[in-house]
């Protein structure tokens, strides 16, 4: 490729092949320009607060970032660059730097990487400022930055090009770095309270923790079908098993389910477990937990959606019943005593597709989490769900037909559910065998082998963190809080 002109294979209108051309004449003219490094001695938002307002000057900096703009004014031009804390502009003369190395300059592209160093000044406008007095180029940019970035009408081309979302659009930069300290924010806080957290398999030979539909692969050195795993659970109540009685795991998790504007099929998952507690205590651990992250990373407790409602995050949260939200929906204190038929007629009216083959519960749960949880946008604990949604948890002692589970609804959705977890190894048997049928492989035999040699009492409980995200950063949907989703694959021409 070097021998032959690299900018001959586009053609000369092209913008990409001017770059390629200047790229061309960088490197006849013996000019790296992909440097190896670039010593920053500030990031532009430590180098803007070192400027003194009583002498009116600053010290010198070095600072290195992307050109978002560019003006030539002649002798002299002004740069903006931005860097990971922000923008910061350059003020480069051809007194100042040469007059051969200011022509080269001046052939630089919008989107190069480049490096300053400098005084720190202040111009007529006020805006802190690097007089160059050396500059380089780290990184020549041969794709222009899109000229109009936020009129893009297809969101499908932000998610695929997210590198360019971050570089013009501030509010996602700022988005997903909330995301990065959230995530920081819930590990201080579970490792201040004796939480150790694990790394547990990713292929599992059997998908159980929770009722999905996994991924499936196979496994050539075992010459076996595995899966990705669908929860974190059942490896971290063996660590249970094992002595340790704080745990969690921070991580990826996998279901071959639903793509939408509230489901990715990979996502991150929060499992934490404690010994000798119950549902309740986790409870007053996820309280706790969303108090210290919106204080510590938004500093505040009240949460905007888009459409301009405000979710309160502070105060006493809601607690009620699975039951009387469904009669209070229904207006019909006897709907649990109804038939499946009149269940699934009155559901009909609500608009809901109700498959003939389902279970009474399903019919009740569906119209539970289609007419009743996404109009939950304040903080709910929903209890006492009914026995058949979760094999896992314990039953209610007062009334076996429900568990000893929570369901925080915020936003709509499901945010984290929680459980006394089930530690009875015969009863846990049969739960998974009522679950699973006649598909006894799905068994996982030797988490029952563990729960055999004692499980202490525990609470357990999920958080989805894109879901968290969402709420927290106030996002439209679950694809603005995950870098890189889950995309059809283009066909390249």
């Amino acid at each position: 490729m070097s021998e032959t002109s690299i900018s001959n294979l586009v053609p000369s209108h092209d913008l990409y092949a001017v770059r390629l051309a200047k790229l061309e004449g960088l490197r006849a003219a013996g000019a790296d320009p992909f440097a190896s490094n670039w010593e920053q001695t500030h990031t532009s938002a430590e180098a803007a607060i070192l400027f003194d307002e009583a002498t009116q000057a600053g010290p010198s900096v070095s600072v290195a970032g992307r050109i978002l703009v560019f003006r030539l004014m002649g002798k002299a031009s002004f740069v903006k660059i931005q860097d990971r804390a922000g923008i910061i502009q350059l003020y480069v003369t051809k007194d100042e730097i040469g007059e051969a190395a200011y022509e080269d300059f001046k052939k630089l592209d919008m989107g190069d990487i480049i490096g300053a160093r400098g005084p720190l000044f202040k111009t007529k406008t006020g805006e802190v400022t690097v007089r160059a007095e050396a500059y380089g180029l780290v990184s020549k940019a041969l794709r222009p930055l899109p000229e109009k970035w936020h009129g893009l009408s297809d969101d499908e081309q932000v998610y695929r090009q997210r590198y360019l979302d971050l570089i013009i659009n501030p509010a996602s930069r700022e988005r997903f770095a909330q995301r990065s300290r959230i995530i920081q924010e819930i590990r201080n806080f579970l490792w201040e309270r004796d939480f150790l957290e694990f790394e547990t398999p990713v292929f599992q030979s059997v998908a159980g923790g929770a009722a999905a539909r996994p991924f499936v692969t196979h496994m050539q050195a075992l010459d076996q079908k595995f899966f990705l795993r669908i929860s974190l659970e059942l490896y971290l109540k063996r660590l249970l098993v094992g002595g340790f009685d704080r745990v969690f795991e921070l991580s990826r998790v996998f279901r071959n389910e639903g793509l939408s504007r509230r489901h990715n099929p990979e996502f991150t998952m929060l499992e934490l477990y404690q010994a000798y507690t119950d549902y309740r205590g986790m409870m007053s651990l996820v309280y706790d937990l969303i108090q210290h992250v919106c204080t510590t990373v938004l500093g505040t407790t009240q949460i905007t959606r888009p459409d301009g409602q405000v979710i309160e995050l502070g105060g006493k949260w809601r607690e009620v019943t699975y039951r009387d939200l469904i009669v209070d929906f229904t207006k019909d204190p006897e709907w649990f005593q109804r038939s499946k038929e009149d269940k699934a007629a009155y559901c009909r009216l609500q608009e809901l597709d109700i498959h003939p083959d389902w279970q009474d519960f399903e019919v009740t749960q569906e119209l539970y989490s289609k007419r009743i949880e996404p109009f939950l946008f304040q903080p709910t604990f929903v209890t006492q769900l009914p026995r058949e949604l979760c094999p896992l948890a314990k039953l209610n002692p007062e009334d076996p037909r429900v568990l000893d589970v929570f369901e925080l609804c915020i936003n709509g959705q499901e945010i984290a559910p929680a459980y006394s977890e089930q530690n009875d190894p015969l009863l846990q048997r049969d739960l998974f065998e009522k679950q699973v049928g006649e598909d006894k492989q799905n068994m996982d035999e030797d988490f029952l082998t563990a729960l055999e040699h004692g499980m202490p009492p525990a609470g357990g409980m999920g958080i989805g963190i894109d879901r968290l995200c969402v709420l927290l950063t106030g996002a439209a949907s679950i694809r603005e809080v995950i870098l890189f989703p889950s995309l059809k694959p283009t066909v390249n021409s």
